[in-house]
């Protein structure tokens, strides 16, 4: 199947639901991925992150809704061929104990048609060169998530779907599982990326879903939801000494006797009066992180996600959380 164009989402969830019995897993669900682009997808354990992946990679239908991968039902015969363009990291990977770290990703390779060439890069891009002869019963909890990470990587996906992807990686296999990610996608892959931990994501996504309970809170870039929200900038200064609680300017919004905490809307202000003060050394500004902004957007009642309820919604342009 030929790659669909920029114009034209990679995945698109429009009104899409899913219930249990009487339980409700999610409710009125609309988003769209496009070629190239990272999403985040955040929220608390059971808010529907995993199911929204389930529909997307065709293993449950849609209550309501239209769920549509490469413009095609993923439950649908047509989209067979498609799956081949997808890699899946679920959050707690499991396979054969017997099997080698080589033999696992043999047989993914067969499943996917990916030539066996690949198999001795893609293990020694994650890290396990030395193991990938050794049965998978010996290796660790981040020796395994690293293989899980190749099995993902493997045939070079245009759709990638990772669900808590550095859970059990080191600093170094994280910070290498990234380069891994913004390589695939300047190659054009898409990407879906489900994490509780939010510090080091930020740089590597484009836009943010968050939801809760099943509904949707917000969706936009960083950017975008900072805006939406209108979190305060923290302003952190040096060289004034304390001169910062001797002057009423700034005293509404000192939090500590070299920082301030500012509006959005009065942070050029302050600034061009700060920067008038001769003792000034130096001066950051930091607008509010994703776990900020997370927190912010989970504050809120889920039964305000929805349009005609003041639903918080941002059209697209362009730490550990439990």
């Amino acid at each position: 199947m030929q790659a669909s164009s920029p114009s034209r989402p990679i995945v698109s969830l429009s009104g899409v639901a899913k219930r249990y019995a009487k339980v409700s897993a999610l409710e009125r669900i609309d988003f769209e991925l496009f070629p190239g682009e990272v999403m985040g997808l955040f929220g608390h354990n059971g808010a529907g992150k995993t199911t929204i992946m389930k529909l997307i990679l065709g293993i449950i239908p849609a209550s309501d809704g239209q769920v549509k991968v490469f413009g095609q039902d993923p439950l649908s015969k047509q989209a067979f061929e498609a799956r081949k363009q997808v890699g899946y990291l679920p959050e707690n990977v499991s396979f054969y104990d017997q099997l080698t770290g080589r033999e696992v990703l043999r047989y993914f390779a067969r499943l996917k048609s990916v030539p066996k060439q690949a198999i001795e890069q893609l293990l020694e891009q994650v890290g396990l060169t030395h193991a990938m002869d050794r049965q998978v019963k010996t290796y660790s909890k981040g020796m395994r998530q690293r293989l899980g990470l190749a099995q993902a990587f493997l045939g070079s996906p245009k759709l990638l779907l990772l669900d808590e992807p550095t859970v059990g990686l080191d600093p170094i296999a994280t910070q290498e599982f990234y380069a891994s990610v913004d390589k695939l996608k300047s190659e054009g892959a898409s990407i879906i990326l489900c994490s509780h931990v939010l510090p080091g994501v930020e740089q590597h996504i484009d836009r943010a879903l968050i939801i809760s309970g099943g509904r949707l809170l917000a969706k936009g870039s960083l950017s975008e939801l900072r805006q939406q929200a209108q979190l305060p900038v923290a302003i952190k200064t040096q060289g004034l000494n304390g001169a910062l609680k001797q002057d009423a300017r700034f005293t509404p919004y000192l939090i500590a006797p070299d920082q301030l905490l500012v509006p959005e809307q009065e942070k050029l202000a302050i600034i061009r009066q700060l920067v008038e003060l001769d003792q000034l050394g130096d001066i950051r500004v930091e607008p509010a992180d994703l776990e900020r902004v997370y927190q912010h957007y989970l504050g809120q009642r889920p039964s305000k996600a929805h349009k005609g309820d003041n639903e918080i919604e941002i059209s697209h342009q362009g730490g550990q959380i439990q």
